[in-house]
């Protein structure tokens, strides 16, 4: 197994996670958006509380979970070693700047990355620990024999205070930026491009890169907007 820790150690196999990694973590953006539009349910969080009752008992995705906590991680590490590593051989001139030309967002991947994961942590720690912690209040639904945590409601709390609306809205700018030039940057990196596809891939990275944070700011603006 030596062969594959070098491997993981070299420039390419670092990038290669970084890429694997970056389209795993695009998935799930999706998926957990899916999730989170229940919010927008007329339904006073029922649907929404049902959805995260299932997301955090069922075995499979509690499985599923835990993997994507760890993909979280290697990415956001990969991330850091592969920016100091740049940082290291411009330092000591060895590399050839081919990115001159590159877009700022190209030029700030690692500043991106950064923001996001520090955003990421509020987030956790503003629903996730609660709900691990045992911090939420319960509530029972028609038809159902126990009660369950009304994650709704912590929700409806947190998008009260406009500080952390603005959070979120920041958040979000960040998180589709790095998408912008992470989507395109993955496809490269794996070897995926071709004359044809290319443009057509970059084209839909960045109408994912825009729609699906601007989705997830939505939720937090509507909700204040709302209830205040």
């Amino acid at each position: 197994m030596g062969w594959l820790k070098d491997f993981l150690k070299s420039s390419i196999g670092q990038k290669l996670v970084m890429g694997l990694t970056g389209l795993f973590l695009i998935l799930f953006l999706v998926v957990h958006l899916i999730g989170n539009l229940q919010l927008l349910a007329d339904d006073g969080g029922e649907s929404f509380n049902m959805y995260t009752r299932f997301m955090t008992t069922n075995p499979f995705i509690k499985t599923i979970s835990y993997g994507l906590y760890f993909f979280i991680l290697l990415h956001a590490v990969q991330g850091v070693i592969i920016a100091l590593s740049n940082r290291k051989a411009k330092e000591r001139k060895y590399d050839v700047s081919t990115n001159t030309n590159g877009s700022w967002m190209s030029k700030n991947m690692a500043l991106l990355g950064i923001l996001v994961f520090a955003f990421l942590c509020i987030h956790m720690g503003d629903f996730w620990f609660k709900m691990k912690r045992n911090l939420l209040p319960m509530v029972q639904y028609d038809g159902m024999d126990i009660a369950i945590k009304d994650l709704y409601y912590q929700v409806k709390v947190s998008f009260s205070n406009i500080w952390i609306v603005i959070i979120y809205l920041v958040g979000m700018m960040a998180l589709a930026l790095h998408l912008i030039h992470g989507f395109q940057s993955a496809f490269t990196t794996l070897g995926l491009r071709h004359n044809k596809y290319t443009p057509i891939i970059n084209a839909i990275g960045v109408i994912y890169s825009i729609l699906v944070p601007l989705a997830f700011a939505l939720i937090p603006v509507l909700f204040y907007l709302k209830n205040t």
